[in-house]
Protein backbone atom coordinates (compact mmCIF):
# COMPACT_ATOMS: atom_id res chain seq x y z
CA UNK A 1 0.00 0.00 0.00
CA UNK A 2 1.23 3.39 -0.31
CA UNK A 3 -0.87 6.90 -1.07
CA UNK A 4 -0.41 9.39 -4.47
CA UNK A 5 -0.99 13.05 -4.32
CA UNK A 6 -3.46 14.22 -6.85
CA UNK A 7 -5.69 17.36 -7.14
CA UNK A 8 -4.11 18.75 -3.72
CA UNK A 9 -5.06 15.61 -1.65
CA UNK A 10 -3.84 12.54 -0.77
CA UNK A 11 -4.77 8.74 -1.88
CA UNK A 12 -4.55 5.61 -0.47
CA UNK A 13 -3.99 2.96 -3.22
CA UNK A 14 -2.88 -0.89 -3.28
CA UNK A 15 -1.27 -2.55 -6.33
CA UNK A 16 -1.26 -6.01 -7.36
CA UNK A 17 0.50 -7.33 -10.86
CA UNK A 18 2.60 -5.86 -12.87
CA UNK A 19 3.19 -2.02 -13.10
CA UNK A 20 3.49 -2.50 -17.01
CA UNK A 21 0.19 -4.62 -17.59
CA UNK A 22 -2.55 -2.88 -18.52
CA UNK A 23 -4.22 -0.75 -15.51
CA UNK A 24 -7.42 -1.91 -13.87
CA UNK A 25 -8.42 0.54 -11.09
CA UNK A 26 -10.93 0.09 -8.54
CA UNK A 27 -12.96 2.57 -6.94
CA UNK A 28 -13.57 1.81 -3.10
CA UNK A 29 -17.29 1.78 -2.20
CA UNK A 30 -16.19 4.09 0.08
CA UNK A 31 -12.56 2.10 1.21
CA UNK A 32 -10.54 -0.11 -1.59
CA UNK A 33 -11.78 -2.92 0.76
CA UNK A 34 -15.37 -3.36 -0.98
CA UNK A 35 -13.44 -5.33 -3.13
CA UNK A 36 -12.13 -8.44 -2.30
CA UNK A 37 -8.39 -9.25 -2.33
CA UNK A 38 -9.04 -12.78 -4.21
CA UNK A 39 -10.85 -10.33 -6.99
CA UNK A 40 -7.69 -8.29 -7.34
CA UNK A 41 -5.51 -11.21 -7.16
CA UNK A 42 -7.19 -13.19 -9.81
CA UNK A 43 -7.54 -9.99 -12.24
CA UNK A 44 -3.72 -9.64 -11.75
CA UNK A 45 -3.40 -13.35 -12.64
CA UNK A 46 -4.91 -12.64 -16.06
CA UNK A 47 -2.10 -9.94 -16.76
CA UNK A 48 -3.41 -6.91 -14.91
CA UNK A 49 -2.03 -4.32 -13.02
CA UNK A 50 -5.25 -3.72 -10.34
CA UNK A 51 -4.87 -0.63 -7.97
CA UNK A 52 -7.89 0.14 -5.54
CA UNK A 53 -8.23 3.24 -3.83
CA UNK A 54 -9.92 4.91 -0.93
CA UNK A 55 -12.15 7.64 -1.79
CA UNK A 56 -11.67 10.73 0.15
CA UNK A 57 -12.36 10.24 3.75
CA UNK A 58 -11.76 7.22 4.03
CA UNK A 59 -9.06 4.90 4.58
CA UNK A 60 -5.38 6.67 3.39
CA UNK A 61 -7.06 9.61 1.09
CA UNK A 62 -7.00 13.09 2.45
CA UNK A 63 -10.26 13.16 5.27
CA UNK A 64 -11.54 16.27 6.29
CA UNK A 65 -14.62 16.97 7.79
CA UNK A 66 -17.23 13.84 6.34
CA UNK A 67 -20.28 15.30 7.70
CA UNK A 68 -20.05 18.91 5.85
CA UNK A 69 -17.64 17.62 2.56
CA UNK A 70 -15.77 20.77 0.93
CA UNK A 71 -16.03 18.36 -2.43
CA UNK A 72 -18.39 17.34 -4.48
CA UNK A 73 -19.48 13.61 -7.23
CA UNK A 74 -17.87 15.76 -9.88
CA UNK A 75 -14.31 16.35 -7.94
CA UNK A 76 -14.47 12.25 -7.02
CA UNK A 77 -14.89 11.61 -10.58
CA UNK A 78 -11.74 13.71 -11.57
CA UNK A 79 -9.75 12.04 -8.83
CA UNK A 80 -10.14 8.63 -10.79
CA UNK A 81 -9.15 10.23 -14.04
CA UNK A 82 -5.80 12.01 -12.19
CA UNK A 83 -4.53 9.22 -10.48
CA UNK A 84 -4.71 6.75 -13.93
CA UNK A 85 -3.05 9.70 -14.86
CA UNK A 86 -0.18 9.79 -11.80
CA UNK A 87 -0.02 6.11 -12.48
CA UNK A 88 0.88 6.32 -16.05
CA UNK A 89 -0.86 3.46 -17.20
CA UNK A 90 -4.11 5.20 -19.01
CA UNK A 91 -6.05 4.67 -20.99
CA UNK A 92 -7.59 2.38 -17.55
CA UNK A 93 -10.22 0.03 -17.08
CA UNK A 94 -12.84 1.91 -14.65
CA UNK A 95 -14.64 -0.16 -11.89
CA UNK A 96 -16.93 1.40 -9.51
CA UNK A 97 -18.77 -0.34 -6.71
CA UNK A 98 -21.85 0.88 -4.67
CA UNK A 99 -21.49 4.63 -4.49
CA UNK A 100 -18.41 3.69 -6.18
CA UNK A 101 -20.13 2.70 -9.10
CA UNK A 102 -21.66 6.24 -9.62
CA UNK A 103 -18.05 7.98 -9.16
CA UNK A 104 -17.03 5.15 -12.12
CA UNK A 105 -20.23 6.58 -14.53
CA UNK A 106 -19.37 10.26 -13.80
CA UNK A 107 -16.00 9.98 -14.62
CA UNK A 108 -16.07 8.19 -18.02
CA UNK A 109 -18.69 10.73 -19.08
CA UNK A 110 -16.90 13.66 -17.53
CA UNK A 111 -13.35 12.41 -18.79
CA UNK A 112 -13.28 9.66 -21.93
CA UNK A 113 -10.07 9.96 -22.56
CA UNK A 114 -8.93 8.47 -19.15
CA UNK A 115 -10.83 5.26 -19.51
CA UNK A 116 -10.84 1.94 -21.99
CA UNK A 117 -13.47 0.25 -20.56
CA UNK A 118 -15.95 0.33 -17.37
CA UNK A 119 -17.52 -2.52 -14.87
CA UNK A 120 -20.32 -1.25 -12.38
CA UNK A 121 -20.79 -3.46 -9.66
CA UNK A 122 -24.39 -3.11 -7.47
CA UNK A 123 -24.53 0.53 -8.37
CA UNK A 124 -27.79 2.58 -10.23
CA UNK A 125 -28.00 5.67 -12.50
CA UNK A 126 -28.63 8.19 -9.83
CA UNK A 127 -27.65 9.67 -6.79
CA UNK A 128 -28.09 9.37 -3.21
CA UNK A 129 -31.62 9.92 -2.55
CA UNK A 130 -34.96 9.73 -4.09
CA UNK A 131 -35.26 7.31 -7.26
CA UNK A 132 -36.81 7.54 -10.16
CA UNK A 133 -40.17 6.05 -10.55
CA UNK A 134 -39.13 3.42 -12.86
CA UNK A 135 -36.27 2.08 -10.54
CA UNK A 136 -36.58 0.14 -7.68
CA UNK A 137 -36.02 1.57 -4.41
CA UNK A 138 -34.25 0.18 -1.54
CA UNK A 139 -36.22 -2.69 -0.31
CA UNK A 140 -38.47 -0.67 2.54
CA UNK A 141 -39.04 -3.90 5.01
CA UNK A 142 -35.06 -4.71 4.76
CA UNK A 143 -34.05 -1.24 5.45
CA UNK A 144 -36.74 -0.96 8.37
CA UNK A 145 -34.24 -3.68 10.15
CA UNK A 146 -31.28 -2.24 9.67
CA UNK A 147 -31.73 1.18 10.93
CA UNK A 148 -33.72 0.31 13.65
CA UNK A 149 -30.23 -1.09 14.97
CA UNK A 150 -28.62 1.21 17.34
CA UNK A 151 -25.51 2.43 16.26
CA UNK A 152 -22.25 0.88 17.92
CA UNK A 153 -18.95 2.73 20.08
CA UNK A 154 -17.58 3.68 16.82
CA UNK A 155 -14.63 3.74 18.87
CA UNK A 156 -14.82 0.58 19.85
CA UNK A 157 -13.31 -2.00 17.37
CA UNK A 158 -15.26 -5.28 18.65
CA UNK A 159 -18.68 -3.28 18.33
CA UNK A 160 -17.79 -1.78 14.80
CA UNK A 161 -17.41 -5.37 14.07
CA UNK A 162 -20.57 -6.97 15.56
CA UNK A 163 -22.47 -3.96 14.32
CA UNK A 164 -21.01 -5.13 10.87
CA UNK A 165 -21.87 -8.47 11.19
CA UNK A 166 -25.51 -7.96 12.42
CA UNK A 167 -26.24 -5.94 9.32
CA UNK A 168 -24.94 -7.92 7.00
CA UNK A 169 -27.28 -11.03 8.32
CA UNK A 170 -30.29 -8.09 7.58
CA UNK A 171 -29.11 -7.38 3.97
CA UNK A 172 -28.13 -11.41 3.07
CA UNK A 173 -24.34 -10.98 3.32
CA UNK A 174 -22.17 -13.29 5.12
CA UNK A 175 -21.73 -11.99 8.51
CA UNK A 176 -18.32 -13.14 9.10
CA UNK A 177 -16.91 -12.22 5.70
CA UNK A 178 -18.40 -8.70 6.98
CA UNK A 179 -16.80 -8.87 10.31
CA UNK A 180 -13.46 -9.46 9.05
CA UNK A 181 -13.80 -6.72 6.44
CA UNK A 182 -14.87 -3.89 9.28
CA UNK A 183 -12.02 -5.12 11.37
CA UNK A 184 -9.64 -4.62 8.68
CA UNK A 185 -11.27 -0.85 7.71
CA UNK A 186 -11.55 0.04 11.29
CA UNK A 187 -7.26 -0.87 11.53
CA UNK A 188 -7.06 1.44 8.57
CA UNK A 189 -9.32 4.17 9.46
CA UNK A 190 -7.08 7.40 10.91
CA UNK A 191 -8.21 8.42 14.96
CA UNK A 192 -11.56 7.03 16.70
CA UNK A 193 -13.72 10.35 15.70
CA UNK A 194 -17.67 9.10 15.66
CA UNK A 195 -18.25 10.64 12.40
CA UNK A 196 -14.68 9.14 10.75
CA UNK A 197 -15.24 6.08 11.64
CA UNK A 198 -18.77 5.97 10.39
CA UNK A 199 -17.46 7.31 7.13
CA UNK A 200 -15.32 4.56 6.36
CA UNK A 201 -17.80 1.72 7.15
CA UNK A 202 -20.82 2.93 6.24
CA UNK A 203 -20.20 5.71 3.39
CA UNK A 204 -22.31 8.20 5.21
CA UNK A 205 -20.59 11.23 3.28
CA UNK A 206 -22.49 10.38 0.25
CA UNK A 207 -25.88 11.39 2.05
CA UNK A 208 -24.17 15.00 2.16
CA UNK A 209 -22.46 15.15 -1.06
CA UNK A 210 -23.23 17.54 -3.33
CA UNK A 211 -24.10 14.89 -6.53
CA UNK A 212 -25.52 17.59 -9.20
CA UNK A 213 -26.56 17.84 -11.89
CA UNK A 214 -27.97 14.35 -12.94
CA UNK A 215 -26.31 12.20 -15.04
CA UNK A 216 -28.65 9.49 -16.26
CA UNK A 217 -29.66 11.24 -19.06
CA UNK A 218 -26.11 11.06 -20.33
CA UNK A 219 -25.55 7.15 -20.15
CA UNK A 220 -25.93 6.87 -23.89
CA UNK A 221 -22.88 8.69 -24.27
CA UNK A 222 -20.69 5.94 -22.71
CA UNK A 223 -18.62 4.19 -25.82
CA UNK A 224 -16.55 1.83 -24.06
CA UNK A 225 -17.17 -1.29 -23.42
CA UNK A 226 -19.27 -1.95 -20.01
CA UNK A 227 -19.92 -4.74 -17.47
CA UNK A 228 -22.37 -4.06 -15.68
CA UNK A 229 -22.68 -6.68 -12.47
CA UNK A 230 -25.16 -6.87 -9.74
CA UNK A 231 -26.65 -9.76 -7.06
CA UNK A 232 -30.20 -10.83 -7.90
CA UNK A 233 -30.90 -10.95 -4.25
CA UNK A 234 -29.51 -7.35 -3.76
CA UNK A 235 -32.15 -5.03 -1.41
CA UNK A 236 -30.14 -2.09 -1.14
CA UNK A 237 -30.14 -1.59 -4.86
CA UNK A 238 -32.42 -4.16 -6.16
CA UNK A 239 -31.50 -5.58 -9.17
CA UNK A 240 -33.86 -3.63 -11.68
CA UNK A 241 -31.08 -0.66 -11.00
CA UNK A 242 -28.48 -2.93 -12.62
CA UNK A 243 -30.80 -4.01 -15.94
CA UNK A 244 -31.48 -0.29 -16.19
CA UNK A 245 -27.46 0.47 -16.34
CA UNK A 246 -27.53 -2.42 -18.62
CA UNK A 247 -30.16 -0.91 -21.57
CA UNK A 248 -29.20 2.43 -21.29
CA UNK A 249 -24.98 2.06 -21.58
CA UNK A 250 -25.01 0.97 -25.70
CA UNK A 251 -23.47 -2.68 -25.73
CA UNK A 252 -23.41 -2.99 -22.27
CA UNK A 253 -23.18 -6.56 -20.90
CA UNK A 254 -25.16 -7.84 -17.81
CA UNK A 255 -23.68 -10.15 -15.37
CA UNK A 256 -26.63 -11.15 -12.39
CA UNK A 257 -25.28 -12.82 -9.90
CA UNK A 258 -28.23 -15.20 -8.46
CA UNK A 259 -27.03 -15.96 -5.16
CA UNK A 260 -25.46 -12.46 -4.13
CA UNK A 261 -27.12 -9.62 -2.18
CA UNK A 262 -25.00 -6.40 -1.95
CA UNK A 263 -21.52 -7.69 -1.30
CA UNK A 264 -19.07 -9.58 -3.45
CA UNK A 265 -18.46 -13.33 -2.51
CA UNK A 266 -15.70 -15.69 -3.10
CA UNK A 267 -17.70 -17.70 -5.01
CA UNK A 268 -18.14 -15.02 -7.65
CA UNK A 269 -14.82 -13.86 -7.74
CA UNK A 270 -13.87 -16.51 -11.01
CA UNK A 271 -16.97 -15.66 -12.85
CA UNK A 272 -16.83 -11.55 -12.30
CA UNK A 273 -12.88 -11.86 -13.23
CA UNK A 274 -13.54 -13.41 -16.22
CA UNK A 275 -16.32 -11.24 -17.49
CA UNK A 276 -13.80 -8.14 -17.03
CA UNK A 277 -10.71 -9.80 -18.59
CA UNK A 278 -12.89 -9.97 -21.75
CA UNK A 279 -13.74 -5.93 -21.72
CA UNK A 280 -10.91 -4.11 -23.98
Amino acid sequence: MTTVKVNDIVLGVESFGADDAPLVLLVGGTTMLSWPDALCERLAAGGRRVVRYDLRDSGESTTGDPEAPDYTLRDLAADAAALVEALGGGPAHLAGIGVGGMVAQVAVLDHPGAFSALTLVGTRAVAPGPVDADLPDHDQATMGRLFSSPMPDWADRESVAEFAAAGAEVLGNDPGAARSVAERVWDRTPGTESQVQMANQLGMVFSRLDCTPRWRERLPGIDVPTLVVHGRLDPFFPVGNGEALAREIPGARLLVLEETATALRDADVREIAEAMLTLR
